[in-house]
């Protein structure tokens, strides 16, 4: 099979509208490992100093176990990764084996440039959650294995509570009035130096608020699936927590979110909540030098069963489609999902393993704060809803839209309404560009 060769331009994700022609999935060359053949494979991931190191063990540990099938490693980091990743797609030299998000699922499975891991005999899946699964799911094919699960709630330095003389509130009850007076507090004990709470402005906030009012961004048919108004009354909170000072001036914000984790505020202990995912508890701890207490989001009603809460994959295993040895790249994904030697290694930083075997088998030797989070995670469970549809073709950069939009309301030059209008055309306009 031809495949067709793609411009850099026109497979630019997160930055500029994708509109590609991809190879029909699954369309690379049927050799295999088999029980002798050489191959070398390319991993493509993102990760700091800690992760890769990390990784680069594993891959170790799977050569030893499969001396025919050597790993190349290609490390990156977050801000570069895509743009990197969309070049080599679009000059037909995809990694094998690749660190995926679930916002390009869609963008790059749909357009065909992931293997389908469902028609891959060495990939086993029957000790996988179900749910987690599913996320990794596109139009009838798997794209990608969760690395793991976590949560997106509110990480609440109790260094900065302490020093307010402001209590923790209780997160099964807590309301939205509830968080803006909470951080309201905090910030006047501050004295202009203390902020009471980060603005929560990416595509996870919006999609708990849309879920606390039984909408959502998407829907399962890829559209866009919420109402103006409820993307008003989000940007509308969002400027109440400026103007009662509960967070910081639209400035500060703005400064804050081009600082590293220890320069921000958070990370120096000037403010007292923000928006992190679970995994990235131990992280925020040994930078603050602060205990820091996870909280459910705050609720309309003051339930913890409306909150609209969801267990996210924190991202995944996926292999290009135009992979020479989709066989062996197969096999490299089935040990990192559910080889208890790379579950050993791997631990908890890409996320709660998926398979509950794996999580057994390491619990014993988490760190605190990881066992912290296995804990949290499974006291949650009874309140959590399924997980919000994967983001269709087209929106692999809706979140840089919604911090856009954010400060154009925060320094406003945009009302919460108009925002919201302008935001959903933008975004409608955006998937149906990436379908023609």
């Amino acid at each position: 099979m031809t495949i067709p060769t793609l411009s850099r331009r026109r497979f630019q994700l997160g930055a500029a509208a994708v509109a590609l022609s991809l190879l029909a999935t699954g369309c690379g060359s049927s050799s295999g490992a088999g029980n002798s053949e050489e191959v070398t494979l390319r991993f493509a991931w993102w990760g700091n100093e800690y992760l890769n190191a990390q990784t680069e063990k594993v891959i170790d540990a799977f050569e030893a176990e499969h001396p025919n099938i050597k790993i190349e490693s290609e490390p990156g980091e977050w801000g570069s990764y895509w743009d990197k990743l969309a070049t080599k797609t679009a000059a037909n030299d995809a990694p094998d084996i690749i660190q995926m998000d679930q916002k390009y699922i869609a963008e790059y499975g749909g357009r065909g440039a992931l293997l389908d891991l469902s028609k891959q005999s060495g990939i086993d899946t029957s000790k996988l959650d179900k749910e987690a699964l599913a996320s990794g799911q596109y139009d009838g094919a798997q794209y990608g294995l969760s690395t793991g699960q976590n949560a997106y709630v509110i990480m609440a330095n109790t260094k900065v509570f302490e020093a307010a003389s402001v209590p923790i509130p209780d997160d099964t009850t807590w309301t939205w009035d509830d968080f803006i007076e909470t951080a309201s507090k905090i910030s006047a004990a501050g004295d202009g130096k203390n902020y009471g709470a980060a603005y929560g402005s990416n595509e996870a906030d919006l999609i708990i608020w849309l879920r606390q009012h039984g909408e959502n961004l998407y829907s399962g048919d890829g559209k866009l699936d919420f109402n103006t108004a409820t993307a008003a009354a989000f940007w509308e909170r969002l400027k109440e927590q400026r103007d009662s000072k509960a967070s910081p001036p639209a400035t500060v914000a703005t400064e804050d979110a081009g600082a590293g984790l220890e320069e921000s505020l958070f990370g120096t202990n000037r403010v007292g909540m923000a928006w992190w995912w679970t995994n990235q508890l131990g992280s925020l701890e040994a930078t603050t030098g602060s205990s820091i207490k996870m909280l459910q989001a705050p609720s309309i009603d003051g339930s913890a069963a409306d909150n609209g809460m969801y267990y996210k994959p924190t991202m995944f295993w996926s292999a290009s489609s135009r992979s020479k040895h989709p066989e062996a790249a197969s096999t490299f994904i089935n040990y990192l999902a559910n080889s208890p030697e790379a579950g050993a290694i791997l631990m908890t930083d890409r996320g709660v393993p998926t398979n509950s075997e794996i999580v057994e088998s390491i619990t014993p030797s988490l760190k605190p704060a990881d066992t912290t989070v296995v804990g949290f995670l499974k006291d949650i469970q009874p309140d959590i809803k399924a997980a919000p549809p994967v983001p269709p073709v087209g929106a692999g950069s809706v979140q840089n839209v919604i911090k856009r939009f954010t400060d154009e309301v925060l320094y406003d030059r945009l009302s919460p309404q108009a925002a919201a209008e302008a935001f959903k055309k933008e975004v409608e306009g955006m998937i149906s560009g990436a379908s023609k």
